[in-house]
């Protein structure tokens, strides 16, 4: 049987392990890349990884900076609609808020979750990434092969009750072991093993000394591939002890600029809600990257360098995405949004003119008191807009359903 079924095991879950089994064969490709020209170091390929991860995500951030940027011209409108309603928890009042929400939304020709979209696709990439990097054993064959040799030796020896107090040591979780108290199979002794520090190796050789010549000979090159930055081993943690302290430290400090560098909200009229949400990120902001620093000290090095890596480069793509930003014209990008809505609109059988229409009728009415708001709706209120369709040929609750009730409701109905 191949090893590759047999050693450390993947993580399974029907969301994140496909995905980490996709960042895994990256992640093995490195490895081999880097082992033709004579490195192999599973700290290089870990920085590298986290480069090429970030690199993907890349345009996902820069859609969800151009939504921030869209946001902030619409703050101010959202702030009036939220203080207009402010206190109104009765049905009429909600949907009223609603509509004239969606209608600010329409006017400048974005999607309310658009904005969580990139969050949405992005998560499970760097959450993914995480266990892959947690679990490095599992997904590159050659590392992996290693941590076989011992495993197969050590199931020919008298193991179980010394592995079985390792796993109370090392807290590895059990779950999907079987009955341990009988056997513990290849597949999660590299389970265990994966979780070792330099320390063990030589204690594990000393406990089994019939086959002590295999453990040294491939934990030996286990050790040469996992050392980093002056001979700390990326499965240690690096405690207060240098150069290993260096990571925490570089941690705290390289996500406080990463913070500095994220584009700052957009002033302008805020309620009480916005303003308490904006402190409570700016509190955050502050403690995050302390409180990582000191989870830093306790992780193995290997998942700092992850978090180091991935600070250092999200520090020089977001210098950079603000240098194009600059560039982004908020007019025209407001623009194109509005032409993608009314192209999308156009498909689902909505007419786009009188559903701009509107959304502008709707937005300029902020300021004006709901006597005036009616007034002027009801200008419009014979006006053809050449929409043949009623309700009822569209699907119940679907989206151009409402966007079809909502400009009869502006461009030929009282409002109500």
């Amino acid at each position: 049987m191949s090893y590759g079924t047999l050693f450390l095991t993947q993580y399974q879950g029907k969301i994140l392990g496909p995905v980490a089994w996709v960042l895994g064969k990256i992640l093995n490709w490195i490895y081999l890349g880097l082992s033709q020209i004579g490195i192999e170091n599973a700290g290089l390929c870990i920085i590298i990884f986290t480069f090429i991860v970030n690199a993907f995500l890349i345009p996902f951030n820069i859609k969800q900076q151009k939504f921030s940027k869209v946001s902030s011209v619409m703050q101010p409108e959202l702030a009036k609609i939220n203080e207009k309603y402010k206190n109104k928890k009765d049905t009429e009042s909600v949907q009223r808020m609603q509509l004239e929400t969606q209608a600010v939304y329409q006017k400048y020709g974005v999607n309310p979750t658009s904005g969580c979209l990139p969050l949405l696709i992005t998560m499970p990439i760097l959450l993914a990434l995480y266990r892959v990097i947690y679990a490095i054993p599992a997904y590159v064959d050659s590392i992996g092969q290693l941590y076989y040799n011992i495993a197969n030796a050590l199931r020919g020896q008298d193991y179980l009750s010394y592995m079985t107090g390792l796993i109370k040591e090392l807290r590895v979780s059990t779950a999907g072991f079987g009955d341990i108290s009988k056997e513990i199979s290849a597949t999660n002794l590299v389970d265990i093993m994966s979780q070792f520090r330099s320390s063990h190796w030589e204690a594990l050789a000393g406990q089994f000394p019939e086959i002590a010549d295999i453990i040294r000979t491939n934990s030996e090159k286990i050790l040469q591939i996992n050392t980093i930055f002056g001979g700390v081993n990326i499965v240690d943690a690096p405690g207060y002890h240098f150069p290993g302290v260096l990571l925490p430290i570089l941690a705290v400090v390289l996500q406080l600029i990463q913070v500095r560098v994220m584009p700052q909200p957009a002033q302008g009229a805020q309620t009480e809600e916005m303003n308490a949400t904006m402190q409570s990120m700016k509190t955050m902001n502050t403690i995050m990257p302390i409180f990582s620093g000191v989870i830093c000290i306790t992780l193995p090095i290997g998942v700092g360098v992850y978090w180091v890596s991935g600070y250092a480069f999200r520090i020089i793509q977001q210098i950079c995405i603000n240098q194009y930003m600059k560039r982004v014209d908020v007019n025209e990008l407001i623009a194109k949004n509005v032409e993608k809505v009314k192209k999308k609109n156009e498909k689902r059988g909505i007419d786009p003119e009188a559903f701009q229409k509107y959304a502008m009728q709707r937005t300029s009415n902020l300021n004006k008191n709901s006597t005036a708001g009616k007034a002027n709706l009801n200008v419009n209120r014979n006006t053809n807009v050449g929409n043949k369709k009623n309700s009822a040929d569209y699907k119940p609750g679907s989206i151009a359903q409402r966007a079809h009730l909502v400009s009869r409701e502006g461009t030929g109905r009282e409002d109500k």
